[in-house]
């Protein structure tokens, strides 16, 4: 190992693990400061789960992402780094059921003419069925009963029961009547009749908001810009650099050295993004057994998007539409071009986003890239929304670890990590997987927000905290988790992190590389857990 000469006023970097939403805010904050910081990100470029891929000029959106928000401060952040390159754009989703759209938020015409007469008074008569002789009315276990409660068995079976299973991957009947209730927010069929024949003007109900930012390149083009903003004020952005090891100093807990690729750092704060499982992994000496049996119990649910274009006009104006058909296996389709025009650069192509959501190491996660596009594009012609011959070409891209996955056991798994965590003073974990917690992308920037303060003004925020009290926008709720039983995954098999050997020059002791400095090794380390945001 080269060490490089270190001087006492050579100041170390606050390390930033993983370049998404959550970590590029904490460099960027960092770096509108002054202050020396370093983000390092796994891929090839920035944003995670929230990256924009780019194929042949044609832009994708990794499961759609609003930029809506009630935190103020993240609404103005946004508005900073975009400048005039942020959109105002129509929110329009729709169910597709036997064929046919329906508006969503609900529209009562529209609801009338597309069920027709006979499919009305089964619904109704569904309904007042529940109402009369509802089923454990307040004591649901399950999902099944707690919406066929509210909204009849009939629009249970025709608009919650599917799309939910194909979601979370069991039937209806696993997923908890709590996260039912927390889920749907309240919604009944009354709310819902109000909603479409009167408007819901106050946005006061998540599912119901009708309009919504996005950046003109979609969302990787706010990451992107981050970035340069970052490198603009004097801090590092450093791509294909993956985290391989998190040294801590055995006497004081704090972390000493970061280890990515070839090199390594010595960093005075660390702020990760890295899921929980890797950094537990990650990090030597190696945690108590608890701590990585819990990290080992963490579930994911990953998912896959298939990009097709088309020749034609757009297949359908919404932003996305949610497939209540269960013969096929697609849950959601997005309509890129209505995200924003610039995301599709021939007018004379449609370009749509089939999401499949899946467990990392099924069947479907192990099908070839070649199959998955000829599946896409079989279920799009099955379904009746494109013809045989339109599709040209198709792209596949996997998210692994997309959804922090509430289990019975997940909040007792996560309260060991960060019991462990505490022991650990100059490092923050922050973002959906950095928490374990199912944050969008307003809220996973709050909490990078909020581990800024806590390095540069010396609060003491407790980021596990933020969201914990709003785990939707609109309301104060208690976080439920789906599952009854939480399924088995392949995933879960994996090691956490085959944490390797660390290096340490000669008369050292682990610290010998100059501060704020890079150090190369002889060897690259093996490459591991990933870096990005998920």
């Amino acid at each position: 190992m080269t060490e490089i000469a270190n001087t006492d006023t050579t100041p170390r970097p606050t390390l930033v693990l993983g370049g998404g939403p959550a970590g590029l805010t904490a460099g960027y904050l960092l770096a509108k400061q002054g202050k020396p910081v370093v983000v390092l990100e796994a891929e090839d470029q920035v944003g995670g789960i929230a990256k924009t891929v780019v194929r042949d000029g044609y832009r994708f959106d990794l499961g759609g992402h609003r930029f809506f928000t009630k935190v103020q401060e993240v609404d103005d952040l946004w508005h900073e780094i975009m400048r005039e390159e942020f959109l105002e754009r129509p929110r329009m989703s729709r169910i597709y059921w036997n064929k046919k759209f329906l508006h969503y938020p609900l529209q009562g015409m529209d609801v009338v003419k597309k069920l027709g007469p006979v499919e009305l008074v089964r619904a109704l008569a569904s309904y007042v069925k529940a109402a009369i002789f509802p089923k454990n009315k307040g004591r649901e276990e399950n999902l099944e009963d707690w919406v066929s409660n509210r909204f009849g068995k009939r629009l249970y079976t025709l608009f919650f029961k599917s799309y939910n299973e194909k979601v979370w991957g069991v039937p209806a009947t696993e997923i908890r009547a709590e996260w039912a209730a927390q889920r749907i927010k309240n919604l009944s069929f009354f709310r819902a009749a109000w909603a479409a024949f009167f408007g819901n003007k106050d946005n006061k109900v998540t599912s119901l908001i009708g309009k919504f930012h996005y950046p003109r390149f979609g969302p990787g083009q706010m990451w992107e810009q981050m970035t340069r903003d970052i490198e603009e004020h004097g801090g590092q952005v450093l791509l294909n650099t993956r985290v391989t090891g998190i040294e801590r100093d055995p006497s004081s807990g704090r972390v000493v050295r970061i280890w990515a690729g070839d090199q390594s750092w010595e960093p005075d704060e660390v702020i990760s993004s890295l899921e929980l499982r890797a950094t537990v992994g990650l990090t030597t000496p190696e945690p108590p057994a608890k701590v990585r049996e819990a990290a080992q119990g963490l579930r994911y649910r990953d998912f896959i998007t298939v990009s097709l274009v088309l020749d034609g006009e757009d297949l359908f104006p919404d932003n996305w539409i949610y497939i209540h058909e269960p013969d096929v296996q697609v849950g959601r389709i997005q309509n890129f071009r209505s995200w924003s025009p610039w995301m599709v650069p021939d007018e004379d192509k449609a370009c749509v986003g089939m999401e499949y959501f899946v467990f990392a190491g099924d069947e479907l996660w192990n099908t070839p890239d070649e199959e998955l596009v000829e599946l896409a594009t079989r279920e799009l012609i099955q379904i009746g929304l494109a013809k045989p011959g339109q599709v040209q070409w198709g792209y596949a891209v996997r998210v692994p670890k997309a959804y922090p996955m509430y289990d019975p056991d997940y909040s007792e798994r996560v309260d060991v990590i960060k019991e462990w965590l505490e022991e650990v003073p100059n490092l923050q974990q922050v973002g959906r997987n950095g928490l374990h917690r199912y944050n969008n992308s307003d809220h996973s920037m709050l909490t990078a927000m909020r581990a800024v303060d806590n390095i540069t003004l010396g609060t003491n925020h407790d980021l596990w905290a933020v969201n914990a009290e709003s785990v939707y926008h609109e309301e104060d709720v208690k976080e439920e988790h789906p599952y009854i039983a939480a399924p088995e995954t392949a995933a879960m098999a994996e090691p956490l992190a085959e944490t390797p050997a660390v290096s340490v020059p000669p008369g050292g002791n682990g610290n010998g590389a100059g501060a704020g400095h890079s150090s190369s090794e002889s060897e690259e380390p093996e490459q591991l857990a990933g870096t990005a945001e998920r």
